[in-house]
């Protein structure tokens, strides 16, 4: 079976909600930053959006979806969600929490459902890739097809 045959569970979810993407595939190179994917896909970085899964002082777990290059300001992370304070999980609960592995962490199809934001400027893009949920796949999809099977809002939670 070659790569692009290969359906991840994100795609699979895609498909049965009738939900149109573009699949993209990068497995073959040592891209690890969402900066390099973003190279390997010919994407431009403000297009190529990494998922980070945090958790607050109250034990709540929240999802950040931010384009590649950026940094999630937990300031402005926190005051979204309406909490204190919020501090990225540890890698090796990432897992067990979500279903899926560092670098392989998509916004769809997560074990649970979670408060989820978005960065405002993926309401800028007519279409924007997430991971697909494993290593070395990606989906292009556009934001408010992504709304459809993930609840969350848009916020300047970046810098």
């Amino acid at each position: 079976m070659k790569k692009n045959d290969v359906k991840t569970n994100v795609m699979r979810i895609l498909d049965q909600a009738k939900i149109s993407y573009t699949a993209h595939f990068y497995a073959d190179t040592d891209a690890v930053s969402g900066v390099e994917v973003a190279m390997v896909l010919g994407q431009p970085q403000e297009r190529v959006f990494k998922t980070l899964v945090t958790v607050a002082k109250s034990g709540t777990h929240y999802v950040f979806v931010i384009p590649c290059h950026k940094e999630l300001n937990l300031k402005k992370a926190a005051a979204t969600v309406g909490e204190k304070a919020i501090e990225m999980i540890k890698s090796k609960e990432l897992l067990p929490l979500t279903g899926y592995i560092h670098g392989g962490c998509s916004p769809v199809g997560m074990k649970k459902p979670f408060c989820t934001v978005v960065h405002e400027t993926a309401q800028t893009c007519p279409t924007f890739c997430v991971s697909a949920g494993k290593i070395g796949y990606q989906v292009e999809i556009a934001p408010e097809d992504l709304r459809r099977i993930v609840n969350f809002t848009y916020a300047d939670i970046a810098e």
